[in-house]
C-alpha cells in the first residue's frame, strides 16, 4: 500500500533502522537518531542498486515521487540512473569553475597587474554591482548574445549610456580570456554592435586660447596655497594628467637634462613616459623645491606630506577662480592639444607628449623617447607662448592706464 504524507510525518525512530516502501522501488529509510532517507532501488545490468532521493522533510513524499519520476525516465533510456546523477554532479561542478563569475575574476586578477590599483577596484566593483547578480552564476559557455545584452539594457535605462558601453567591452574581454583558455566557443558581445545607445561624446570642459590670458591673470592674483598655484602653473606648461601632476617626486626630475621621467606604473597606459621640462617649468620646480625638497613629493598633502596632493585640490582651486562648468585639470591637455595642431606641430609628436598610444594601428612597441627632439622644442615653445599670452593682458592694462 502506497504511503501517505500523513503517515510519513507521523513515523517515529525505532532501535533498529527501518523502511516504509511507497510503490515502483520507493521507500523511506528511518534512522534511530529520527533522520528519514528517500531511497529508490532498482536493477542494473542484473545487480541490485541504491540511489539516494533527499531527505524528509527537506524533500517531501509528493516532491519525491517526482524525483522518482525523471529517476526512471533515465533508466528507461538505458542509463544508470547512479552514474547520470554523478555525472550531473560534475557537471555543476565544471560549471560553477566555468561560471561567468569565476572567469571574470581571473581575467581581472591576470590583467591587474597592468592596471592602477585604482582602475582595477572600479572595474571590479562595477562588474560585482551590475553583471554578476544576473550572469555571474551563469556558466560563461551558455551565456547568449540577448542574455548579455538585457543585463546591459538595465545600465543603459539608468542614462548612463558610456558605462553600459564600457560593460560591453569589458565583457567582451572576459568572454575572449575564456575562448583563449578554452572554457567558451563564443563571444556573445561581438554580436552585440550597435545595439545599445551610443553616448554623446563629451570633452573635459577646457579653456579656449582667447580665455588664457585672463585665466593667467587669475592664477596670479589666487590666494590661497602657494603650493597649488605653482600646480597649476605647472599643470598648464605640461599638459599632463592631473593624477600625474599630484604623484610628481622629486626622485623623478632630472635638472640637468631638464626632464620629468614618470614611471610606468603611475601612467594611466603603464608606459614609462618623459616629459621635456622648459625652462619655465624648471623655474617652478626649483621655487616648489625651496618648500618641498624635504619631501618625497613635489606636491604633497598640506596635511599628511606623506602622501601627494588631494585628487580635488586643483579642481577646488579653480572653482575659487570662477572656472566652474568652465575649466577641469584635465581640460588643459585638449586646450593644448589643439592649439599646438593649429600652429603646425607634428601631429605625432604631439600625441606622444599627451602619453597617447595608438590602438587601431600597430606600430611596434611604444618608444617614451620617440620624437624627444621635437618634443623639447616644442615644450619650450609652448612655455614661451604662455608667456606671451599672459603678458598681452598686462601690456593691454598699461595702455589703457
Amino acid at each position: 500500500m502506497p504511503l501517505s504524507a500523513t503517515a510519513v510525518r507521523n513515523t517515529k525512530p525505532r532501535a533498529k533502522p527501518f523502511k516504509l516502501y511507497d510503490a515502483a522501488g520507493l521507500f523511506l529509510l528511518v534512522q534511530p537518531s529520527g533522520n528519514k532517507w528517500w531511497r529508490f532501488k532498482y536493477r542494473w545490468l542484473g545487480k541490485e542498486k541504491l540511489l539516494s532521493l533527499g531527505t524528509y522533510p527537506d524533500v517531501s513524499l509528493a516532491e519525491a515521487r517526482d524525483r522518482l519520476a525523471e529517476t526512471r525516465k533515465v533508466l528507461a533510456a538505458g542509463d544508470d540512473p547512479s552514474e547520470a546523477k554523478k555525472e550531473n554532479k560534475r557537471q555543476l561542478a565544471i560549471n560553477h569553475e566555468n561560471s561567468f563569475e569565476a572567469l571574470a575574476r581571473e581575467w581581472h586578477e591576470s590583467r591587474s597587474a597592468t592596471w592602477t590599483a585604482r582602475y582595477a577596484g572600479f572595474l571590479l566593483k562595477r562588474l560585482e554591482a551590475d553583471v554578476f547578480p544576473k550572469l555571474g552564476s551563469r556558466p560563461i559557455s551558455a551565456i547568449t548574445a540577448p542574455e548579455l545584452l538585457s543585463v546591459l539594457r538595465v545600465i543603459e535605462k539608468r542614462g548612463a549610456l558610456e558605462m553600459a558601453q564600457r560593460a560591453m567591452q569589458t565583457c567582451s574581454q572576459i568572454f575572449m580570456f575564456a575562448i583563449a583558455t578554452s572554457r567558451a566557443r563564443d563571444n556573445p558581445a561581438n554580436n552585440l554592435k550597435g545595439a545599445l545607445k551610443t553616448p554623446k561624446k563629451k570633452h573635459y570642459a577646457h579653456l579656449e586660447a582667447v580665455d588664457l590670458p585672463e585665466f593667467f591673470q587669475k592664477v596670479e592674483a589666487y590666494d590661497g596655497n602657494i603650493q597649488t598655484k605653482l600646480a597649476l602653473r605647472l599643470l598648464v606648461l605640461t599638459f599632463v594628467r592631473t593624477s600625474e601632476l599630484r604623484g610628481m617626486q622629486w626622485s623623478e626630475i632630472d635638472f640637468d637634462k631638464a626632464e620629468w621621467r614618470i614611471p610606468a606604473e603611475r601612467m594611466k597606459m603603464r608606459t614609462a613616459h618623459i616629459v621635456p621640462l622648459s625652462s619655465q617649468s624648471l623655474a617652478i620646480l626649483k621655487e616648489m623645491n625651496e618648500y618641498t625638497g624635504s619631501w618625497e613629493y613635489v606636491f604633497p598633502n598640506q596635511f599628511k606630506p606623506i602622501k601627494c596632493m588631494s585628487e580635488n585640490t586643483i579642481l577646488f582651486a579653480l572653482y575659487r577662480m570662477g572656472y566652474r562648468d568652465r575649466a577641469t585639470g584635465h581640460g588643459f591637455r585638449h586646450t593644448a592639444s589643439t592649439m599646438l595642431n593649429e600652429h603646425g606641430f607634428n601631429g605625432d609628436a604631439i600625441e606622444r607628449q599627451l602619453a597617447h598610444m595608438e590602438r587601431k594601428k600597430v606600430r611596434g612597441i611604444y618608444n617614451h623617447a620617440e620624437y624627444l627632439p621635437e618634443r623639447k622644442k616644442m615644450m619650450q615653445w609652448w612655455a614661451d607662448h604662455m608667456d606671451t599670452l599672459e603678458n598681452s593682458i598686462a601690456g593691454r592694462e598699461s595702455n589703457v592706464a
